[in-house]
């Protein structure tokens, strides 16, 4: 297997890098202590490319792989986590509509999402419906050449920034089967957005509430066909999973710069911080857990472009992987800083607040073991090989 990176990958690592410390990292406090969402910023990362990642060239998009994209949003979480984890979102949904929509809503639509002029938000999670997301209640029942649409989403990412909504809705019976998916325009008539969520991280974009009520909907609108939408909504989400176990990773290797600078630079009993031996100890270990959840990131993202039959495994474990050793580096951080770490001088806080929620979006991690266990099981499973 080569870990190297040919040259394009080099040279879209290098403009991320470049684009996070220009145009993120400079401002991510104040976005976070503002609840600013940064959309013009985001914007801008659309002009590089960045809002079309994985989406098709006929849409506009760049057609990278997951690896590709994996190692961009990596270096760009470095400047500024929760923008990140947005453009992300962002992506997946955009590549949902490039993937599954009709010729009319791309011509419509694709274009703008691809370039970042418009963004899109992915509304699956219910209030009753988080974990057992076939559990979902929001309904679309077919009205001639529309669908009406009612129901409610929760802790939706963007809502009422974005521009559309990738929403799935029940057009069937109970189940994962009667699941189908909608593209629909966030300021359609009977739309309804609840207050701003207060969070302990991510604050540098809005979620909320969002209701539909008697939302009329193209049936063009509809991603493929009725029945599909959970299908569709979980291959979005093996790649979610990817996306955020890079901005776990990003973050964490962030973190851990800042601690070796800090370890050169604060002296206690005389001598630096580096020359102890049970704080090199600690580096070693947040050093290593950062290569392996890296490596175990990329594998997983090799094995979704290689649409290897147990893809969606290698990404619920790259997920679980990655966000909870993520955290884990963030918080030792956060320790060899010791009151330092604990102030908003220093940005320790604040990776150690933005990452604590990559443990459960996307799929809990309880989830993502769940999704591992059950495949272990299975008698034709080859993750046990």
């Amino acid at each position: 297997m080569d870990f190297n990176l040919n040259e394009d990958q080099r040279q879209f690592v290098e403009l991320a890098r470049q684009f996070a410390a220009e145009e993120l990292a400079p401002h991510a406090a104040k976005w976070d202590a503002e609840h600013y969402f940064p959309k013009a910023v985001i914007q801008r990362a659309g002009e590089l490319g960045f809002c079309g990642l994985y989406a098709g060239e006929e849409c506009g998009g760049l057609g990278l792989s997951r690896l590709d994209a994996a190692l961009i949003f990596e270096q760009l979480a470095q400047g500024c986590t929760t923008t990140t984890a947005m453009i992300t979102i962002h992506n997946m949904a955009t590549w949902m509509l490039c993937r599954w929509g009709s010729a009319e809503l791309k011509s419509v639509w694709a274009e703008s999402l691809t370039s970042g002029q418009k963004l899109a938000s992915y509304c699956l999670t219910e209030p009753g419906a988080g974990s057992d997301a076939a559990s979902l209640t929001t309904h679309a029942i077919r009205d001639g050449d529309e669908y009406l649409l009612n129901g409610n989403k929760c802790f939706i990412s963007g809502a009422g920034a974005t521009e559309l909504l990738i929403v799935m809705a029940r057009t069937g019976a109970a189940g994962a089967k009667g699941i189908s998916a909608f593209a629909v325009p966030a300021d359609a008539q009977g739309v309804g957005y609840g207050k701003a969520e207060e969070k302990l991280g991510w604050n540098a974009q809005p979620t909320r509430q969002i209701s539909f009520e008697q939302v009329r909907i193209p049936a063009c609108y509809r991603l493929g066909d009725e029945g599909q939408g959970f299908n569709m909504a979980m291959k979005g989400l093996d790649g979610g999973r990817i996306n955020i176990a890079a901005c776990s990773v990003g973050t964490a290797q962030a973190a851990l710069q800042q601690a070796l600078g800090y370890m050169h630079e604060r002296q206690q009993f005389g001598k630096p911080l580096a020359a102890f031996q049970a704080l090199q100890f600690k580096l070693a270990d947040m050093a290593t857990e950062l290569v392996a959840a890296r490596q175990m990131m990329y594998l997983a993202a090799s094995k979704l472009d290689e649409q290897a039959a147990e893809a969606t495994a290698y990404c619920a474990m790259a997920k679980r992987f990655a966000t909870d050793a993520g955290f884990a580096i963030c918080d030792s951080a956060l320790q060899i800083h010791g009151g330092y770490g604990y102030i908003r001088e220093y940005p320790l806080e604040r990776h150690f607040r933005d990452v604590r929620v990559h443990q459960i979006l996307e799929g809990t991690n309880e989830i993502m073991r769940l999704i591992i266990a059950r495949r272990l099981l299975e008698q034709d499973s080859a993750l046990a090989l």
